[in-house]
């Protein structure tokens, strides 16, 4: 372990580094039920989904630790879930296996890019400020589809969405569920996000909303083969197809490498970075995950900031990912308790992590126009639209015209040009 680890360099131990392991589990676990859930709507098998995503978290996270040697745990992203789900099938129209076939193309490209490093001409496509809007909208827009899910708020025929009826069991539990959570998020409970998810779903058991039909405590893991390796390629020379593939690389990519940067910087490891070993591993990992997470039937995997959790706690090395990754096998075998987990008591966790995600507002310039009304519009167009992309497509031709138009031309990228004149070409002739 010293050998491949490291302990004594990072000034830690075995236990130090089981207990940060623990630590980061407890605190995502929350996502086993989560992602599933949030998959199922395509029409995938919900018991195949939860196979799979264990099955990913363990592999990437061991990987991550092994080969990369940081305390990083990974996992479908909660905000990739949402644009898998809501935008690409349920959206537009295109069935799961080709949005699987875009997560699958695009971890390609991510690898290529990794290996290349060409990853940073890529990241600064994208101008800052845009970077936090997308993540503020994501966030917004995971928080609309969680009060959706517990009809807390509902369609209106003229004002297109009102306040649900509250006595309703399933919406009165998702906003018990949320106080919940958010009070054990105050008190600094350790897995707040997980305990509320399970709190909130065993009040539902007198309401009628959690049924425990067929429950069982403990039980082998269901087979994956029904949504192994179901690709659809007959879609991929459409522009939609383009602009979903790149959608998933620009979030995979400047998710991973703000986590990886932040959480780092938090255990003290940036002098990894000036030699860019670790981030290069840690991207790479990143990458091989979502190719072979769309393999096995989930959407882009990436980089938890919940990772943060078994930093605070001590962790400074791959063994706190390897200790994670081990109590993630264990849930292979507690997939029952995780699928009886209504739609409502999921709606605290899509909740918070929307706030956690909106805190990126504060880093936006709104002083500058230029800066601030693109960063506007794309937050606002997630939710108001529904849609990841329109948000994306708004954002970034409402930046390079108005920097154009302030005489600002130099501060634009030659490669958000481009980008800019790919969704004007989409937008004139709908392809």
């Amino acid at each position: 372990m010293q050998r491949i680890f490291k302990l004594k360099q990072r000034n830690t131990d075995v236990k130090t580094e089981f207990i940060a392991g623990f630590t980061t589990f407890m605190t995502m676990a929350y996502v086993l039920a989560v992602v599933p859930s949030i998959l199922s709507k395509t029409g995938m098998p919900k018991e195949s989904l939860f196979t799979s995503v264990v099955l990913m978290c363990m592999f990437s996270t061991f990987l991550m630790g092994v080969y990369a040697n940081l305390p990083f745990a990974l996992a479908p992203g909660i905000g990739l879930c949402a644009f898998f789900t809501y935008t690409v099938v349920l959206g537009m129209g295109y069935s799961w296996q080709t949005a699987l076939t875009a997560v699958f193309l695009e971890g390609i490209i991510f690898i290529f890019l990794t290996v290349t490093n060409l990853r940073t001409a890529i990241a600064k496509a994208i101008p800052e400020n845009l970077k936090r809007a997308i993540s503020v909208g994501i966030g917004l827009f995971i928080a609309f589809i969680g009060l959706q899910n517990a009809h807390i708020v509902v369609k209106n025929p003229n004002v297109l969405v009102q306040l649900g009826d509250l006595t309703n069991p399933e919406a009165f539990l998702g906003l018990l569920g949320i106080i919940i959570t958010g009070a054990l998020l105050f008190f600094k409970i350790k897995g707040a996000l997980l305990l509320g998810i399970l709190i909130t779903a065993v009040l539902g058991i007198p309401l009628g909303v959690t049924r425990l039909e067929g429950f069982q405590f403990l039980s082998l893991p269901f087979s994956s083969s029904s949504v192994f390796f179901k690709f659809d390629f007959s879609n991929i020379w459409s522009g939609d197809f383009l602009i979903i593939m790149l959608t998933f690389l620009s979030i995979d990519l400047f998710d991973t490498i703000g986590t990886l940067i932040g959480v780092s910087t938090k255990a003290r490891l940036e002098e990894r970075f000036e030699e860019s070993i670790s981030f290069k591993r840690g991207l790479l990992v990143d990458a091989i995950s979502t190719t072979l997470g769309a393999i096995l039937g989930v959407s882009t995997v990436t980089a938890y900031i919940e990772s943060a959790s078994g930093v605070t706690e001590g962790g400074r090395t791959g063994l706190t990912s390897v200790f994670t990754a081990f109590f993630f096998s264990l849930a292979l075998f507690f997939s029952s308790l995780f699928l009886l987990i209504p739609l409502a008591a999921i709606t605290p966790a899509l909740v918070l992590v929307g706030l956690f995600m909106l805190t990126a507002i504060k880093e936006i310039d709104f002083e500058d126009y230029t800066e601030g009304l693109p960063a506007f519009l794309t937050i606002m167009f997630m939710p108001l639209t529904f849609s990841i992309v329109n948000g994306i497509i708004i954002g970034v031709l409402s930046y390079v015209f108005l920097k154009l138009l302030s005489g600002k031309r130099r501060e634009v990228p030659i490669p958000t040009f481009l980008i800019a004149l790919f969704f004007i070409v989409k937008l004139i002739i709908g392809f």
